[in-house]
C-alpha cells in the first residue's frame, strides 16, 4: 500500500511564517504532521503562528536566523526536547535581489549566498546527526528555475539555487545509506508577495511585461500557487518516495518542457 501519510512525523519548515513554506506546511499538517517553522524575528513568527491557528493547526514557531550556526544548533535541540526529533526538513527560507550583475555589490551577492545556500547547509548539517541514529529522514530543498535556467538580474538567486541543487545530490549521495532522502522542490512562477511585483498592472492597465511573459512561457498558461507545490512537497516527505534520492522535482507548469510560442 502506497503511504502519503506523515501522522506522527515532525516537520521542520524554515522561514514558513508565511507564502510557500505556509502553504507546505499546511499540507504537512493536514497529512498528520507536527509542524513547527523558524523565522527571523520574533514579529514574523507571531504572524505565523496565528496564520495557522486560523486553520485550526498547532504549530509551534521559534525564533532564528538559519545563517546563524549557533542560534540554528539551539533550536533544533529546543525542538527535539519540546516536540521531537525532526523526521522532515524542508530549507525554504530565502531571499532574492533583483539588482544587475554590474550593479551589485559583492556584500549584496554574499548576503543572498548566505541564506539561500549556506542556511540550508547549517540546518541540515545540524539534523541530520539525529536522523542517522533514527534511521531514516527526509530533507527537501526548495530549489527553483532558476537552479536550471538564468535570467537578467538575479546572478547572486541563481548562483544559489544551482549550488542548492548539487548540496541536494551530495547530501543524497553521503547520507542515502541511512535511509536519509534528500530531494529538491523546484517552484516555476509562483503567485506569492515575493512575486507580486512581478504581476502588478501597469498605469494603463496592461500586464507587466514579465507577467505577459511567464503566461506565454508556461504551457499551463497561468502562474503556479502554493497550493500546487502541496501534493509534491507531500510526496517527498511521504514513505512514498523513499526511493527517490538526489533528484530535484520541477512543479513548473512545463516551462522546462517549452521552447515557447513561435512570435506572430
Amino acid at each position: 500500500m502506497i503511504n502519503f501519510s506523515l501522522e506522527g512525523k515532525v516537520a521542520l519548515v524554515t522561514g514558513a511564517s508565511y507564502g510557500i513554506g505556509f502553504a507546505l506546511a499546511t499540507a504537512y499538517a493536514n497529512a498528520g504532521a507536527k509542524v513547527v517553522f523558524n523565522d527571523i524575528n520574533q514579529e514574523l513568527v507571531n504572524k505565523g503562528l496565528a496564520a495557522y491557528k486560523e486553520l485550526g493547526i498547532e504549530a509551534h514557531g521559534y525564533v532564528c536566523d538559519v545563517t546563524n550556526e549557533d542560534q540554528v544548533n539551539a533550536m533544533v535541540a529546543q525542538i527535539e526536547a519540546e516536540v521531537g526529533v525532526i523526521d522532515i526538513l524542508v530549507n525554504n527560507a530565502g531571499i532574492i535581489k533583483r539588482v544587475p550583475m554590474h550593479e551589485m555589490s559583492a556584500a549584496e551577492f554574499r548576503q543572498v549566498i548566505d541564506i539561500d545556500l549556506n542556511g540550508p547547509f547549517i540546518v541540515a548539517k545540524a539534523v541530520i546527526p539525529a536522523m542517522m541514529k533514527k534511521g531514516h529522514g527526509k530533507i527537501i530543498n526548495i530549489c527553483s528555475m532558476m537552479s536550471e535556467l538564468g535570467r537578467e538580474t538575479v546572478s547572486a538567486y541563481a548562483a544559489a539555487k544551482g549550488g542548492l541543487k548539487m548540496l541536494t545530490r551530495n547530501i543524497a549521495s553521503e547520507y542515502g545509506e541511512f535511509n536519509i532522502q534528500c530531494n529538491g522542490l523546484g517552484p516555476g512562477y509562483i503567485a506569492t508577495p515575493q512575486t507580486a511585483p512581478l504581476r502588478e498592472l501597469q498605469a494603463d492597465g496592461s500586464r507587466h511585461p514579465f507577467d505577459s511573459f511567464i503566461i506565454a512561457k508556461t504551457p499551463a498558461a497561468r502562474w503556479g500557487t502554493p497550493e500546487d507545490l502541496a501534493g509534491p512537497a507531500v510526496f517527498l516527505a511521504s514513505e512514498a518516495s523513499n526511493f527517490v534520492n538526489g533528484h530535484v522535482l520541477y512543479v513548473d507548469g512545463g516551462i522546462l518542457a517549452y521552447i515557447g510560442k513561435q512570435p506572430k
